[in-house]
């Protein structure tokens, strides 16, 4: 990969990006279940750590993928409590 990214293909990271975002958030709004929220939401964090990593290399800046790391896991637990209390185990 060049060194050098075009901003056409910036374009095309954020517009995609942008789009997972939108089609996880329909799927957290009209999801039927519970269930179906807690996974579109983890994919929203999912995708939006992808951003920060992007946004990393847009900038420049490192410490963005540290920030991406630490939201990574802190969505993780967020996902796994919920998880944990919808089967009834908390």
């Amino acid at each position: 990969m060049s060194a050098q990214v075009s901003g056409l293909i910036w374009i095309v990271y954020f517009m995609l990006v942008t789009a997972g975002i939108f089609l996880l958030a329909l799927r957290f709004i009209f999801g039927p279940t519970a269930s179906d929220r807690v996974v579109a939401v983890d994919g929203m964090t999912t995708v939006t750590t992808a951003l920060l990593v992007i946004l990393a290399l847009f900038f420049r800046r490192v410490i963005y993928i540290d920030v991406a790391l630490v939201y990574a896991v802190l969505a993780f637990i967020a996902v796994l409590a919920i998880a944990r209390y919808l089967e009834g185990g908390l």
